[in-house]
């Protein structure tokens, strides 16, 4: 489809990780396949976490076996270490792996030990270790978490940030991702932070990745589009945040709402190449698998009527 922008539909793996019930395989696939039918380039497909740590992604490897795939689509998996990419390239060799992996730092040394529980400079080795264990067989998504803000030591320095993404670079990880992880960002820090990564490094694709804890989510992600960024991750019903086993605040604090994304891109004119009935129908297919009403405006209220007319 043409498309000015890419979206990661990250509710089967950003969005589950915040739950404490076990999601059945079936559900998980039925939901995978459904996102990637209307019209989703990316997806967050499972993580291949210990699964006495992270019970929900314990069926892995069983998942990425029975999924089925649709052409020119990336199916991406979370790596914690170089045993998950290991795990993944068994996976890979299969014929059944994920096309892309994430590998995750924290800008702060406050989030790493808590989030990571390793120092930055033990989870840069770590990184270094799963990018040169992965080699050429995925694409690599560097993710940096907290980028415009820390729950524990407030700001961010922009230096530190762009040092980051040079380092990812360095490892041949070319995507990357700069996370608002608990809603801290503003527009403003939002066009002036990816406005620097972007002219600082014209050969990385930058994804941004909002949380929507304050209210802010789709603002700054109007914020990054005007800046230049063109890949944004977004889960059905604005769910997950966090491990379901960690908290670093109160009220709601899932991603943005794709629903809501969604609406917004196409009211502006910005073209998302995603179906929208089936969008709405997928939001649908996502409360009913959890059992409740999600935090989506636009899946309550409807689409905006001028984008239903036209």
């Amino acid at each position: 489809m043409t498309r000015d922008v890419v979206i990661c539909e990250c509710f089967a793996r950003d969005g589950l990780q915040h739950e404490p019930d076990f999601v059945p395989t079936d559900a998980k696939l039925a939901l995978i396949q459904q996102f990637a039918t209307v019209g989703f380039e990316r997806v967050e497909a499972t993580s291949y976490s210990n699964p006495a740590v992270v019970p929900q992604f314990s069926d892995a490897t069983t998942l990425l076996q029975r999924l089925i795939r649709r052409p020119g689509v990336f199916y991406k998996a979370t790596c914690a270490n170089v045993r998950a990419v290991e795990r993944a390239l068994v996976d890979d060799a299969a014929g059944s792996g994920a096309n892309e992996i994430s590998l995750l730092v924290s800008a702060t040394e406050s989030h790493s030990g808590r989030n990571l529980r390793r120092s930055r400079q033990d989870q840069w080795q770590n990184i270094a270790d799963m990018a040169a264990a992965a080699g050429t067989r995925f694409r690599k998504i560097g993710t940096i978490s907290v980028a415009l803000g820390c729950p524990f030591e407030g700001a961010v320095p922009t230096a530190s940030v762009l040092k980051d993404v040079e380092r990812f670079a360095a490892l041949g990880v070319n995507h990357v991702t700069l996370g608002d992880t608990t809603g801290m960002a503003t527009p403003k820090k939002v066009k002036a932070l990816f406005g620097e990564a972007i002219a600082a490094f014209p050969g990385v694709t930058f994804i941004s990745h909002f949380h929507d804890t304050r209210g802010t989510g789709l603002v700054n992600c109007l914020a990054a589009f005007e800046a230049g960024v063109r890949y944004f991750d977004s889960a059905f019903g604005g769910v997950g945040g966090h491990p379901a086993k960690v908290k670093y605040g109160g009220g709601h604090t899932g991603n943005v709402s794709t629903e809501d994304l969604v609406n917004l891109l196409e009211s502006e004119g910005i073209r998302t190449g995603i179906d929208l009935a089936g969008m709405m129908a997928a939001g649908q297919a996502c409360e009913q698998v959890l059992g409740r009403q999600l935090h989506s405006r636009v899946l309550q209220s409807g689409l905006n009527p001028m984008l239903t007319a036209a």
